[in-house]
């Protein structure tokens, strides 16, 4: 133990792993007695435990035992406040936004404190007139801030209702500005713009614009970090219920950027928000006709099915069935036989899945066996499991 405090329980824990305990998940027991804790509830220093640790220290230093620092007193919402109001300062605000992004980085007593003292909408709205004033000095800052605080769903809806076109616009135009350590800010401002339109309204989500769509999809092209592309990916499936918002997706590039990003083999995460964009974008023609645009496109979903997870088999198989169903032409039926489309279409009906996705590639073989039939690598697939082409 670091900092060791004791519970209303009676019991000594760290501070910092107590902390996590009740303000990171939903445990609201003392892990040891399963007595109620709230997660306001007051953690008492124990002095006496924390000096005979330092005195043990001490005593092994002969053995590379480092003593243990005198733990710093806890960060309170008056001193947050304080802050926030140094941000109105022009000359305080680069150290001021250093001392918070520090004190949020410090555990998860600090965080708790800053939302508390309403830090989230203070950074949003600094950023906000960052952009008013086309200023980008401490925006890197602010962003990182917002990451590690986390914004609560209550003070998005709040703030959405209030701010909406100004802070997507200015995040927008976050993603698009050259400044130093460019990757990281962009990755921030998407992981931002994720937990913003989680919450956001049907309202707010129908009225993105064009320029917005771009930078999302630039975030995709850059490959910037696995944290940022996750979220970019979060952000696209987020808006892809609305048909002008697709087309919007279609147009800056997305359907090319997407498959790109899934020829290179991300992690599962990664893949089943990918196909769930793509699945999207292939429900309007426009989508389509991107989607088999690239070479690569077939192939690289049939070769995720039945390797990665249910959820990537249920997307590749729609995202399958849309093309057979509104675009297959010849070129394209041959060109599912020829990537293995559809020997994994038939490997799908011997797997261990879900009914539904059965009947779904039973639906697809059918709709065009009598072209598939003639191909050697699959006439025996499709023949042992007895789709019949009507006469």
């Amino acid at each position: 133990m670091r900092d060791p405090v004791t519970t209303i329980t009676g019991i000594t824990y760290d501070r910092e792993s107590i902390e996590h305990w009740l303000f990171t998940s939903q445990n609201t027991a003392c892990p040891v007695t399963k007595q109620p804790l709230q997660k306001d509830s007051d953690l008492t220093p124990n002095h006496t435990l924390r000096r005979l640790i330092q005195a043990w220290c001490s005593e092994n230093a002969s053995h590379g035992v480092d003593r243990i620092p005198t733990p710093k007193p806890c960060l309170d919402k008056a001193h947050v406040l304080k802050l926030i109001k140094n941000l109105s300062h022009h000359e305080l605000q680069i150290k001021t936004l250093t001392r918070l992004e520090l004190l949020a980085a410090e555990n998860e007593r600090n965080r708790k404190c800053m939302v508390d003292a309403g830090l989230p909408k203070a950074m949003l709205l600094f950023i906000a007139a960052c952009f008013k004033k086309g200023q980008v000095s401490g925006i890197q800052e602010a962003v990182s801030i917002l990451c590690f605080i986390r914004i609560p769903r209550s003070e998005s809806r709040a703030f959405f209702s209030e701010n909406d076109d100004k802070i997507i616009e200015s995040l927008t135009w976050v993603l698009g500005c050259k400044m130093e350590n460019y990757a990281t800010v962009k990755s921030h401002a998407a992981s931002v713009l994720k937990m913003l339109l989680e919450e956001a309204s049907s309202s707010v989500l129908e009225r993105l614009k064009p320029e917005f769509f771009e930078r999302i999809v630039g975030v995709l092209r850059e490959r910037i970090t696995h944290q940022g592309i996750n979220a970019a990916l979060q952000v696209l499936l987020n808006a892809c219920p609305w048909g002008r918002n697709r087309k919007m997706m279609v147009e800056s590039g997305a359907v090319f950027e997407l498959i790109e990003l899934e020829l290179g083999s991300p992690e599962r995460r990664t893949t089943e928000l990918n196909l769930g964009v793509l699945f999207h974008l292939c429900c309007c023609a426009e989508g389509r006709a991107q989607f088999l645009s690239h070479g690569g496109s077939i192939a690289v979903v049939a070769k995720r099915i039945l390797r990665v997870s249910p959820a990537v088999d249920d997307r590749a198989i729609l995202i399958l069935s849309q093309i057979c169903k509104f675009s297959g032409t010849s070129m394209v039926i041959q060109e599912m036989a020829d990537v293995k489309a559809v020997t994994k279409l038939c490997m799908l009906l011997q797997a261990d899945c879900a009914t539904y996705l059965k009947d779904k590639a039973r639906e697809i073989l059918r709709s065009h066996s009598d072209k598939w039939k003639n191909s050697p690598c699959i006439f025996s697939s499709l023949s042992s499991l007895e789709f019949q082409v009507s006469s």
